[in-house]
């Protein structure tokens, strides 16, 4: 009689030991798709922040370029994604280099400041100075060879991402990704 009392609490404790062994040995979804890395960066409007800690949101939409020619994709991305329009996504444009001398620094600020003339523009885009393959690597990106837009929170984790050309089913699953943050807030 004995037997049959600790029979269902003993199966009851393998199962908990068994689901807590699972949860341990189960992949951590945070840094599944990248972890941006603490940097320092100055917008263009000349404010210094801390990215990921001082993104403008919980979830910012952040638009990577590597190269010139990638202003147009980057630029379908955003329109595509109708941030300019949409007031609840947080976003930023980061172009992306390697470590300069100060001098062709302060040559390519003024030229992104020539180019992006409005105080709006000027906020949302953070230049970065800093080793281009350890940035694609830690982000989790597979080139620079097209731009990329990405869902970071303010720990630097990787949410969503989505390189190369314009694409409406990826476009929604980051606008998905990004506003979530909202139905979250909301309880």
């Amino acid at each position: 009689m004995a037997a049959n009392i600790w029979t269902p609490v003993v199966g009851w404790l393998g199962a908990m030991g068994a689901a807590f062994a699972l949860a341990l040995a189960a992949p951590n979804e945070s840094g599944v798709l990248g972890k941006l890395p603490t940097m320092s960066a100055k917008r263009l409007d000349q404010t210094h922040v801390t990215l990921p800690r001082q993104l403008p949101s919980d979830r910012t939409v952040a638009v990577v370029m590597f190269r010139k020619d990638q202003r147009e994709e980057a630029q379908r991305w955003i329109d595509g994604l109708g941030l300019h329009q949409d007031s609840n996504i947080a976003w930023v444009r980061l172009p992306v280099w390697s470590q300069k001398e100060p001098a062709e620094r302060e040559r390519i600020e003024q030229h992104l400041a020539r180019r992006y003339p409005s105080p709006s523009e000027q906020e949302r885009l953070l230049p970065l100075f800093i080793d281009r393959d350890a940035f694609v690597r830690a982000a989790g990106l597979g080139s620079t060879d097209h731009a990329s837009v990405l869902v970071v929170d303010r720990e630097g984790n990787v949410l969503a991402k989505a390189q190369g050309p314009f694409d409406q089913k990826k476009a929604q699953a980051l606008r998905e990704t990004v506003l979530a943050q909202s139905a979250f807030s909301a309880f």
